[in-house]
């Protein structure tokens, strides 16, 4: 059995794009908030990972994540059970609790749900999964990025059309970003599914876990590399692991990072916070991780550690 992993962590992960459009809203532009500012939801950092998990680590299961039938059409959530499990447990009021107890075992089987957590509401069992990861909206912190627009031809004519022009290519319409760099960020907290996981005698979150799931923070957006997102890459990851027992509570650091004009991460405002005595003695390790060739970080943390990015 692997290590169990008792850690709290708190962290960001940033993420950079270039003439890109990481995540869009239902326009197809980048999601902006009401001031203005440029952002992407958690959702689209969570897909990144499952998506790398799914490709790179074939033996560990992946379920809340998108895959076809036979006939080409998305799994529902029952489908997507049986394709892993076999059919699903019925039972009467005196089997409920059994069944729920397989479903709950199987499900803690599957990597994503371990980190994430889950939702699974069936004809006969509903279970919700407190996820041991949450992971907040990344904010663009880079000032001088803009949205623009640019026109690109389809090879085909719409054969619907029948004004002048039907004979003619269509034109659409594509939004990107000229530069934006994304902070997310999150917390580790393994208990959350202690209860849950009392209940089937299951494990918990491993150290197993917690090293592939750092692996995919670090490489998950910049592996996807779609048409729309071809120059979104991960730029940075920074792990602040607290020391078991910890009940220290850190604020968000999305407010706590700055990017400068020169593209530098300017981490000051976080090594006020961690420079702290009363911080510094629950904190277990601090480690970042970037591209030293590419990325320059300024005003880190003492005693940080850091690592290149892959």
């Amino acid at each position: 059995m692997n290590n169990p992993f008792n850690n709290r962590v708190f962290g960001c992960a940033i993420v950079k794009s270039i003439n890109a459009n990481y995540n869009a809203d239902f326009s197809h532009q980048p999601r902006t908030l009401p001031d203005g500012s440029v952002y992407a939801t958690d959702k689209a950092f969570k897909y990144s990972i499952r998506n790398y998990l799914t490709k790179h680590h074939n033996d560990e299961k992946i379920f809340y994540f998108k895959s076809l039938s036979e006939e080409m059409q998305p799994r529902s959530l029952e489908e997507t059970y049986t394709r892993f499990f076999g059919p699903i447990p019925k039972g009467d009021k005196k089997e409920s609790q059994k069944a729920r107890k397989i479903i709950l075992e199987n499900m803690l089987s599957c990597l994503d749900v371990r980190i994430f957590g889950g939702t699974f509401a069936s004809k006969d069992v509903n279970l919700s999964l407190h996820g041991t990861v949450q992971i907040t909206h990344g904010v663009n912190k880079f000032e001088d990025g803009y949205i623009y627009s640019e026109q690109i031809s389809s090879p085909f004519r719409n054969s619907g059309d029948t004004s002048n022009d039907s004979m003619q290519t269509t034109l659409g319409t594509q939004f990107k970003l000229s530069e934006g760099h994304y902070v997310h960020h999150f917390s580790i907290n393994p208990h959350n599914l202690e209860e849950m996981n009392k209940q089937v005698n299951h494990h918990g979150l491993s150290m197993k876990d917690i090293t592939i799931l750092k692996e995919a923070m670090k490489n998950g957006v910049t592996f996807y590399d779609s048409a729309a997102k071809a120059g979104v890459e991960n730029e940075a990851l920074m792990w602040i692991q607290l020391k078991e027992g910890s009940r220290m509570v850190l604020p968000s650091l999305v407010n706590l990072i700055d990017i400068n004009k020169e593209r530098e991460i300017d981490l000051s405002k976080v090594s006020a916070l961690l420079s702290r005595e009363n911080t510094q003695k629950e904190i277990d390790k601090i480690e970042i991780y970037y591209n030293q060739a590419v990325t320059k970080v300024i005003n880190a943390p003492e005693n940080i550690i850091i690592n290149e990015l892959n």
